[in-house]
């Protein structure tokens, strides 16, 4: 077999073949060390979640599961040509990224736990195949050189964008670190795939030109030099589009948004790319048109409740995805290389300016986060241009004014005289949690209890405590304190008693005259028994029970004298009024009654039952003819049969399952054993 540190593609493997078992020298890598094995294609788990359907699912994905766990069983030099060599495995591998269900997907999973578990199942073993595929060295003995693992996998189309796009997707929740290890190797490996990506890019921004083109929007720029059609404004709309056509699209944006983000949150070296074809620009572009439109239809338009529930899910989660992604590029492309003072910081700072002026236009594109970042760079780079970062704080107060919210915020002039003012401001623990996440993201170093102490001086402005802290202006108090500072005890203990009238860790002043030690002072025993306060303010309650009533006047009856003025209630605990039989219009209820004849009662029960059965269609058993006839005459045909069953479940009652019922208690600890 092979010599040790020998890379595969150099190595040469001996084994026997043909039916007389000649050997034969081959290279390691080889169509014929293939394995000749057909891997299914992959059933996404069926909605409806019938017997039949769920039984035809469990039996392919089993039937993949062993396959896979199989092939991740194999040595390295197996495993490597059945995964260049056999087709049918990137079959599946590729069914398997095509309709796996996404987050928000409806699926079948809920409807039996063993098809959540063979989902379970496929989904890990899918993930570690793919993250075998791209490890080009498992070991000092078993790897592949590099360069021809380049080619390998670009060759053979084992990894393009689509599949990456995909994987990051599916498995990037939980597996951020490995994922991005993973992808960061193929593009390391295989420069190529920048080209690829960058080839990609313009069918992604292409993606939005058509929703929009759907929708009866025209874009500012396709980028397709296309005359406008005569006939363009008389497409339909989101208002006017059919109800199925319009979830498609939502489906369509959402998945989209959702695999943008998934990949430029796990591989942001990406975002340099996505950069140089101005995508910032055209995706605030298209939430600026598109979103309101498909918010008003899906508010304004009749449609199933279930379905308008998905579809606004679907467009809330396409809106944050969009504003996370605004967000990623920003970050990595611009706010990362000021904050670490690398060369290039002078235009980074420009271009981040540049965006923030073109996105004054785009008014619904996540405010807050934007002003942060100006934040930043009018406080490193505040010397340089003033005027302009100043207009941007005032277009962006703008911007939140014609969304329906107005805002103030710390203009350059007022920055450090912010600071010489406590307010107070009570925020809610979500808020408080916003806050706390906002300032983490910028400022990593800082503990939540610095951070916590530096939003109570401030007054809960979180930009303004970014400011003081990167320009060192913080108050002396602030200033004494340990920056990696964790929350006290106090701030985060739970009790019951929290924010009573005694709480003295929530409240700065407290009525002393409710509080005294031992016995409370001028009150004596006999004092404390005569105070009876208490019974008074009990006298009320009672009231309503001192007037009792045994009979009850029936109104509205002019044919009554006053002497039958007054009618007896019997009670009847048998008694269900849902299935009354009795008319209005009878006679008044006989005086003195009270306890009726128990047969008549019977008698009613039996007919209201008698009633409610036939209403739900109860048929009562025959009757038993298991006495039969005398013996020696025969019996009737009946007779055999009633016997017959009474035979066969008798051990159902009486006393003929005594041993089954006693070994019950037994083993629940009722009998000593």
């Amino acid at each position: 077999m092979a010599c040790a540190k020998v890379p595969l593609d150099e190595l040469h493997v001996t084994e026997p073949f043909g039916p007389q078992g000649k050997e034969r020298t081959l290279p390691a890598l080889h169509p014929d060390r293939k394995e000749e094995r057909c891997f299914l294609s992959y059933k996404p788990p069926p909605e409806d979640g019938t017997a039949a359907l769920l039984e035809e699912f469990l039996e392919n994905a089993q039937f993949i599961s062993e396959d896979l766990e199989w092939l991740l069983a194999l040595p390295h030099d197996k495993f490597w040509c059945q995964v260049v060599f056999d087709e049918s495995l990137q079959r599946c591998l590729d069914s398997y990224l095509r309709h796996a269900p996404r987050g928000l997907d409806p699926s079948g999973l809920s409807s039996s736990p063993a098809v959540a578990d063979m989902q379970r199942n496929i989904h890990r073993s899918v993930f570690m195949v793919f993250l075998r595929m791209a490890t080009h060295k498992e070991s000092k003995e078993n790897f592949i050189t590099p360069a021809v693992f380049a080619e390998i996998i670009y060759n053979n189309y084992l990894f393009d964008i689509p599949k990456i796009l995909d994987v990051c997707v599916l498995f990037g929740k939980g597996n951020s670190q490995l994922l991005h290890k993973m992808i960061e190797n193929i593009f390391t490996q295989q420069p190529s795939y920048y080209a690829d990506l960058n080839e990609t890019i313009p069918s992604i921004s292409q993606v939005f030109d058509t929703i929009l083109q759907m929708c009866g929007i025209q874009s500012e720029d396709t980028g397709t030099g296309q005359p406008l059609k005569l006939n363009a404004n008389k497409c339909q709309t989101a208002m006017t589009m059919p109800e199925e056509e319009l979830a498609d699209l939502l489906l369509y944006m959402c998945d989209t948004c959702t695999t943008i983000h998934s990949f430029l949150d796990i591989f942001p070296e990406a975002c340099s790319t996505f950069k140089e074809h101005n995508f910032l620009n055209r995706l605030s572009s298209f939430y600026e048109m598109a979103v309101p439109d498909l918010e008003k239809a899906v508010k304004k338009r009749n449609f199933n409740k279930s379905l308008q529930e998905d579809m606004w899910r679907r467009i809330s989660h396409s809106r944050k995805k969009m504003v996370e992604i605004a967000h990623l590029l920003l970050q990595h492309t611009c706010l990362q290389p000021i904050l670490e003072g690398t060369e290039s910081m002078a235009s980074c700072v420009d271009d981040l300016l540049q965006n923030f002026t073109a996105f004054l236009q785009e008014k619904r594109l996540i405010m807050s986060k934007f002003l942060s970042k100006v934040m930043v760079v009018h406080v490193i780079y505040d010397s340089q241009d003033d005027t302009r970062t100043s207009y941007l704080l005032q277009g962006v107060e703008s911007a939140w004014e014609c969304v329906g919210k107005k805002r103030s915020f710390p203009s350059s002039a007022n920055h450090s005289a912010g600071a010489k003012s406590k307010t107070v401001c009570t925020v809610s623990a979500g808020e408080l949690e916003s806050l706390l996440c906002h300032i983490r993201d910028l400022l990593p170093d800082l503990g939540e209890g610095f951070i916590l102490a530096c939003l109570e001086e401030y007054g809960y402005n979180s930009e303004l405590v970014i400011n003081n802290v990167l320009e060192d202006k913080l108050s002396p108090s602030l200033d004494k304190l340990d920056r990696a500072m964790l929350p006290s005890v106090l701030s985060t203990r739970s009790n019951a008693f929290d924010d009573d009238e005694f709480d003295v860790f929530n409240r700065d002043q407290l009525d002393m005259s409710r509080i005294w030690k031992g016995r409370r002072q001028r009150e004596s025993v006999r004092a404390t028994l005569d105070d009876k306060q208490h019974i008074e303010e009990q006298r009320e309650r009672y009231q309503a029970y001192q007037t009792v009533v045994d009979e009850i006047p029936i109104e509205n009856d002019p044919s009554r004298d006053r002497d039958n003025a007054f009618g007896t209630y019997d009670y009847d605990d048998e008694y269900d009024d849902t299935y009354d039989v009795n008319q209005i219009g009878n006679e008044a209820v006989k005086k003195d009654h009270f306890v009726q004849d128990p047969a008549v009662l019977r008698e009613r029960a039996e007919a209201r039952r008698a009633a409610m059965q036939s209403r739900k269609g109860y048929r009562p058993p025959p009757a038993s003819h298991v006495v039969g006839g005398p013996r020696g005459r025969g019996q009737m045909q009946d007779t055999v049969l009633d016997r017959r069953r009474k035979e066969a479940n008798k051990s159902r009652g009486a006393n003929h399952n005594r041993r089954t019922m006693a070994d019950r208690k037994r083993n629940k600890g009722m009998i000593p054993s």
